[in-house]
C-alpha cells in the first residue's frame, strides 16, 4: 500500500515537471528576468494608480470651475502642488483627470482597432484571392488618405463632438495597419502542416482560424496591444496639443502640453505644461520596455508549450 502512494506520488511529480508552465508564469518569469522591465512594469502600475484611482478622489464639477484669484498660481502657491492656469484651475487634479482620460481613449482606439483589424486581416489572408485582393486595394485606399487633415476636418464640421467621436475617428484610420499586419502572418501560416491537417480532420475554417492559428500569432498580438496603447495615445496628445483632439473643457495630456504653444508660458510658467510631458514621455518609455518583455514572453511561451 505505502509503495502504490510512494508511486503514485512520484508520477504525479514527474508530470508536473513534464507539464509546459502557464502563461502568466512566463510572461512574470521574463519581466522579473530584466531589471529594466521590471522598473517599467512598476511605473506603468504606479501611473495607473495615480491617474484612475486619483481620479475617483476628485470632484469633477469643481475641477473646471473658474477662480480669477489664484490665476497662474507656481508650484506650491495656495495649496496648489504643480500650479494653476490662467483660470485658477489647479494643474495636479487636471494631471490626474487628463492622464487618465488620454489612456482610456488610448485603450479604446487599440482595443477597437485591434479586433476589427485582427478579423479582416486573418479572413482576408487565410482566403486569399479575390478576398484578400479587395480587402487591400481597401486598405491601401485608406492609408494613402492623410490622417491627420481628415481628423482635423472632422472634429471641425462633427456636432456634439467628444471623446467617443474622438475614439471612432482615430479607430476608423487605426485598423487598416492591423488588418496589413495579422494578414502577413497568417499568410505564411495557411499553408503549414497543422493548418492541412485541421482542415483534413474536418474543422471548419473558423474553427481553424481561431483555434489553430490564432495562438501561433499572440507573441505579436500581445506585443501589438502594449504599443499600439502608447501610439493611440501619442495621436490623441498631437491632436489635443493643436486643438482638435478632446474639447477644451475635456482635460487632457495634449491640452495641458498645448500650454507651450504660448511663448510666454514656456519661459516663465513651465509648470503649465512640463508635468504632462514628463508624464507622457514616462508612459511611453515605460510602456514600450514592458512591451519588449512581453514579447520575449510570447516567444519563450511558444517554445515551451
Amino acid at each position: 500500500m505505502a509503495k502504490d502512494k510512494s508511486l503514485k506520488k512520484n508520477n504525479n511529480d514527474d508530470a508536473k515537471k513534464n507539464t509546459p508552465p502557464s502563461g502568466f508564469r512566463i510572461i512574470w518569469r521574463e519581466i522579473m528576468h530584466e531589471p529594466s522591465a521590471r522598473f517599467a512594469l512598476f511605473i506603468v502600475v504606479a501611473i495607473l494608480l495615480f491617474c484612475f484611482v486619483g481620479s475617483l478622489f476628485l470632484n469633477k464639477a469643481q475641477l473646471t470651475e473658474i477662480n480669477i484669484m489664484d490665476s497662474y498660481d507656481a508650484w506650491g502657491v495656495d495649496g496648489h502642488i504643480f500650479g494653476a492656469d490662467e483660470g485658477g484651475r489647479d494643474i495636479f487634479k487636471l494631471l490626474i483627470m487628463g492622464g487618465r482620460n488620454s489612456i482610456m481613449i488610448g485603450i479604446s482606439v487599440t482595443l477597437i482597432s485591434l479586433v476589427v483589424g485582427l478579423v479582416i486581416g486573418m479572413f482576408a489572408g487565410y482566403y486569399g484571392g479575390i478576398i484578400d485582393n479587395i480587402v487591400m486595394r481597401i486598405v491601401d485606399f485608406i492609408q494613402i488618405m492623410p490622417q491627420f487633415p481628415i481628423l482635423i476636418v472632422l472634429a471641425t464640421v462633427i456636432p456634439n463632438y467628444n471623446a467617443y467621436t474622438l475614439v471612432a475617428m482615430i479607430s476608423i484610420f487605426g485598423w487598416t495597419g492591423e488588418a496589413r499586419y495579422y494578414r502577413s502572418f497568417v499568410l505564411a501560416q495557411r499553408e503549414r502542416e497543422y493548418v492541412l491537417a485541421s482542415k483534413t480532420s474536418g474543422s471548419t475554417d473558423l474553427q481553424i482560424m481561431y483555434r489553430e492559428v490564432l495562438p501561433n500569432i499572440s507573441s505579436m498580438l500581445i506585443v501589438d496591444i502594449v504599443l499600439g496603447v502608447a501610439g493611440n495615445i501619442g495621436i490623441e496628445t498631437g491632436l489635443s496639443f493643436i486643438g482638435y483632439g478632446l474639447p477644451i473643457t475635456t482635460p487632457s495630456l495634449g491640452t495641458l502640453i498645448g500650454y507651450a504653444n504660448d511663448p510666454t508660458n514656456v519661459t516663465t510658467r513651465p509648470w503649465l505644461w512640463l508635468p504632462a510631458t514628463i508624464l507622457l514621455l514616462i508612459i511611453s518609455l515605460s510602456i514600450n520596455y514592458v512591451g519588449r518583455a512581453l514579447q520575449k514572453a510570447a516567444d519563450s511561451r511558444q517554445r515551451e508549450a
